[in-house]
């Protein structure tokens, strides 16, 4: 089982940063889910009705990772952080993509909570997974995009395993190589926050909400919590 580390420049430089790591061994992601179907269809129903919207860079959780973004080089109005970028689709289109239960899931949980998500196939993680910054020499290929080669900016805060980067821009773009599938049967899901002293007990709700879409439909869940002073979690 891979460990999961905030390596210490990273925990030194974001003292209170909150990172959920909600595991799932055994999912079962080629039935239905209905939970996860209800969740999205009631974030789009309450955007339609103008009782909801995503939150924007204007508010405070977007506006602490924009800040953060900026504090290693990169420019979160050009890359923006995956909860940005999903909840402007979101309002934008009315309505969130559908890719496979666990990513409708954890996508779901995001954009509500306004807070990062992501997740890794673990059965294709090598060894253990950093947060670290990068030193320009590790490659990254994207999403979606199986013959890019990307090198991140030294400086630039990555997960990376063994084998290259699973996330760029601490979380802008996730990996293809640990994509997450129908298939996908060990997965390590995360959210995220860099202002724990505000937002750390809605990190913990969120953590627990996903727990409960992805509880029917594995054999088994459990929630882990890095921060500045428990640096470590084994998925």
């Amino acid at each position: 089982m891979p460990a999961f580390r905030l390596t210490p420049a990273v925990a030194d430089a974001f003292p209170d940063t909150l990172i959920a790591l909600v595991t799932a061994t055994g999912l079962r992601g080629r039935e239905p889910w209905p939970d996860t179907t209800a969740a999205l269809a009631d974030l789009e129903q309450r955007l339609a009705d103008a009782t909801w919207h995503p939150a924007d860079e204007t508010d405070p959780r977007i506006e602490a990772w924009h800040t953060a973004y900026r504090s290693f080089g990169t420019n979160p109005r050009r890359i923006r952080p995956s909860v940005d970028a999903l909840g402007r689709r979101l309002a934008k289109k009315g309505s969130l993509p559908r890719i496979n239960p666990s990513v409708d899931s954890y996508n779901a949980v995001s954009v509500r909570h306004g807070l990062p998500a992501g997740a890794f196939d673990l059965d294709h993680v090598i060894d253990d997974v950093d947060i670290r910054y990068a030193d320009g020499s590790e490659e990254f290929t994207p999403l979606g995009e199986p013959d890019t080669v990307e090198h991140p900016k030294p400086g630039e805060i990555i997960y990376a395993d063994t084998a290259g980067v699973l996330t760029r821009h601490w979380n802008h773009r996730d990996a293809h190589r640990t994509r997450v599938t129908e298939d996908s049967a060990h997965v390590a899901f995360i959210l995220e926050t860099v202002h724990a002293t505000r937002d750390g007990d809605l990190l913990k709700v969120a953590a627990e909400e996903l727990r409960g879409l992805l509880a029917p439909h594995t054999a088994q869940t459990a929630v882990h919590y890095l921060s500045p002073a428990r640096p470590q979690a084994t998925a």
